[in-house]
């Protein structure tokens, strides 16, 4: 396939043919996307830079050993060394950000299966563009919802609400698509005496609202690189929007979490990144991945 290396090429191709689980490819996201068939995806979710017009970046530190201090509680000093350090460019001004956007999107929609659906994750800075930007190549009518990934962790402003959410813009291709209700994890009623026992030892469907925590800086599931997203948040959607057997793409794969809710929950996957360090870890987690039966 044209833009692609002959391994590359190699491992799509077995993905598409249902002879591979699925590949995590290191290069421009623009040219896999150009290269796939139409309509050979059921679901992509896409997590593109959120164009801050910086190198987001986000270093490891061990103490107790190392050449560099700095204080902590009770203003104590102690020596710490960086053990790792991971950074991807997100420099683009908004208006460039936006058009190369848009070529990819109007891709995905392409290789996007009649039933199949994008979720495409945005923050404050472009959500209300982005919204636009899909209307406009999927159509308004194809907008199914917008999702709030709520959570509480990081830095409180002192002259404004802290931006504690991100937004997950949901489209569909065609007029149907895949919610497997009964797949989807459920949460407690906040007001569990108001439903009787049975529905609240079940749980209800979460609403467009999910509050669920980052990936805790001391967690196992940490890679150390930056805007990792938490494995259950892609097992949701995963599961809702997709079934067994499904390909599930992400363009911008990052730490490959995509892949690994896809090969927990029994679907082929593909990924696709241009940073090398991501391409590595990506391939490293699903490495290590047991996937479902």
């Amino acid at each position: 396939m044209d833009g692609l290396a002959a391994a590359d090429d190699d491992a799509l191709r077995a993905v598409l043919a249902g002879e591979a689980a699925g590949a995590v490819l290191e290069g421009d996201n623009l040219a896999v996307l150009r290269a796939l068939p139409d309509a050979s995806v059921d679901l992509c979710y896409a997590d593109p830079p959120f164009a801050t017009g910086r190198t987001q970046r986000l270093s490891s530190i061990r103490t107790g050993s190392g050449e560099q201090t700095r204080r902590g509680f009770g203003e104590r000093k102690y020596r710490y060394e960086v053990v790792s350090d991971l950074a991807y460019a997100d420099e683009l001004p908004l208006a460039d950000h936006l058009a190369a956007l848009r070529e990819r999107v109007v891709e995905i929609r392409r290789v996007l299966a009649p039933h199949g659906s994008l979720y495409l994750h945005c923050d404050w800075r472009t959500t209300h563009h982005v919204r636009l930007l899909l209307d406009d190549v999927f159509g308004p009518e194809r907008f199914l919802n917008e999702l709030v990934w709520a959570y509480d962790y990081g830095g409180r402003p002192r002259d404004r609400w802290p931006r504690k959410h991100d937004t997950i813009q949901w489209y569909a291709k065609g007029d149907d698509w895949r919610f497997e209700r009964d797949a989807i994890d459920r949460v407690p009623y906040l007001a569990p005496g108001l439903v009787g026992p049975e529905k609240a030892a079940r749980g209800k469907l979460p609403t467009d609202v999910w509050w669920m925590t980052i990936v805790p800086p001391a967690s196992a599931e940490r890679t150390g690189y930056p805007t990792q997203k938490p494995v259950r948040l892609l097992e949701r959607i995963v599961a809702a929007s997709s079934r067994p057997g499904d390909l599930v793409l992400d363009p911008y794969a990052g730490s490959g979490t995509t892949g690994v809710a896809a090969a927990r929950l029994g679907r082929r996957w593909l990924l696709v990144d241009r940073n090398p360090d991501a391409v590595e870890i990506a391939r490293a987690r699903l490495a290590a991945v047991d996937p479902a039966p």
